[in-house]
């Protein structure tokens, strides 16, 4: 496997990237890749690509993946696939992309074209066991002579993200439209905070106002793979649940006793969230409480 590094200040990284299996890592790392411009990128993702010629190319689906993954393909003259969510190979290595679509998953190949690109959605794939005895090859990139200057940097601003990222959280608390209101909502987050869980949600709630559409999981949303994921006033439409990738423990609590989410988790609640889940709340503090003094 060969991977593309590019930044400034990271001759560091690509020992992770080989530990985490990587065979070959291509490191662009220089003062003028300090900050992500995506005509530069592409121009030396594309030399190279056009170069080593590989047969599959597969990119994150970050704000950054996004922009950069169709500027590579469309130089390439390839097709994209974006956002998937599972990928297999066959016997004749043709690479089927798997996305959720029309309140499914829906499969796209592409037998003609070289490279088959794909952006992957963030926390669908397991993280690989890392292996500080692996040996890798590092090879140094030389910088294009004509740096596309269309774009200028004048202020870099930087945002501690809020809570527990869902991506890496081990516990997620999702929220829905049973939650009524914004003192509803108020007792959701409550419950994550408590968890110290990573609060997301479904359309309703961003629609309402009570949540921010970062937080949303699903179709639509973000992809996320927690130890234990907890439902809460939501009905369980695919739309929201499909970005439920690999969960160990799923939980919910609603109101509705045939509500579909009941015939996707493992323990379901039967009861008003705004009532049942100030209680649940209570208890776990007071268990921590215990647990504390013992």
């Amino acid at each position: 496997m060969e991977t593309v590094l590019l930044g400034d200040n990271i001759l560091e990284q690509p020992r992770e990237l080989i530990a985490a299996g990587a065979d070959r890592v291509y490191l662009g790392n220089s003062p003028e890749l300090s900050f992500y411009q995506p005509e530069f990128y592409a121009k030396i993702i594309v030399k190279l690509a056009r170069e080593r010629k590989p047969q599959i190319m597969l990119l994150g689906s970050t704000s950054m993946g996004r922009e950069l993954a169709p500027l590579v393909a469309a130089r390439l003259k390839t097709g994209l696939t974006a956002h998937c969510i599972d990928l297999v190979l066959d016997e004749n290595r043709i690479l089927e992309q798997k996305i959720p679509a029309y309140g499914g998953l829906l499969s796209i190949i592409c037998p003609q074209k070289r490279p088959q690109m794909a952006t992957i959605a963030s926390g669908v794939f397991p993280k690989p066991d890392m292996d500080a005895d692996r040996t890798g090859e590092v090879i140094h990139l030389e910088m294009p002579d004509d740096v596309p200057g269309r774009i200028e940097i004048l202020e870099v601003v930087r945002e501690e993200p809020e809570g527990v990222p869902l991506e890496s959280a081990p516990i997620i608390v999702a929220g829905g439209a049973g939650a009524g209101d914004p003192d509803g909502w108020q007792q959701i987050t409550d419950l994550a905070k408590t968890l110290n869980a990573a609060l997301g949600c479904t359309r309703p709630a961003v629609d309402e106002g009570w949540a921010a559409l970062e937080t949303m999981i699903g179709q639509s949303g973000k992809m996320v793979s927690p130890e234990c994921y907890i439902g809460v006033g939501l009905s369980g439409e695919l739309q929201h649940m499909v970005g439920i990738v690999g969960s160990q423990m799923m939980i919910a609590i609603n109101n509705d006793a045939k509500s579909p989410v009941f015939e996707q988790v493992d323990f379901g609640v039967v009861d008003d969230c705004r009532e049942f889940v100030p209680v649940l709340t209570e208890k776990i503090k007071e268990y921590k409480e215990k647990q504390v003094i013992c």
